[in-house]
């Protein structure tokens, strides 16, 4: 399958708590941050991501607590900071219970960052499965 066509199917298919997420960030449009959701980058689809702070954003649930998956999770993290992206990880629990405090947090980075350099690598891959 297609990146593109599993990113879509995926959009379609968001956790409550992505979703309810996914609201949050939208009203950050007005203040000129926007979000791609479930945007395939280089083999991975990044739950949220915004390409011109270089800013990924991922919701974790029970899964994200195993040794194994948290140790994929870190060498993932370390790829896409070596391209000057940051990875913030939020559990379901924080976006199900203090929503508000997650996109203060998110906020807070965004406003002390700089937008990054655009780059041919900090794109998504177009036609090409990794």
């Amino acid at each position: 399958m297609k990146p593109t066509t599993r990113a879509r199917e995926m959009r379609k298919a968001l956790t409550p708590q992505e979703a309810r997420l996914w609201v949050g960030l939208k009203g950050l449009r007005r203040d000129g941050y926007h979000f791609r959701k479930q945007a395939p980058v280089r083999g991975c689809f990044l739950d949220f991501v915004c390409f011109e702070y270089r800013l990924i954003l991922e919701v974790d649930g029970a899964s994200h607590r195993t040794e194994q998956q948290a140790e994929h999770d870190r060498i993932r993290d370390a790829v896409f900071a070596r391209e000057g992206f940051r990875t913030l990880r939020f559990e379901n629990a924080a976006i199900r219970d203090n929503l508000h405090a997650v996109l203060t947090y998110i906020r807070d980075v965004l406003e002390t960052s700089p937008p990054g350099p655009l780059t041919r690598s900090s794109l998504p891959m177009k036609g090409r499965e990794s």
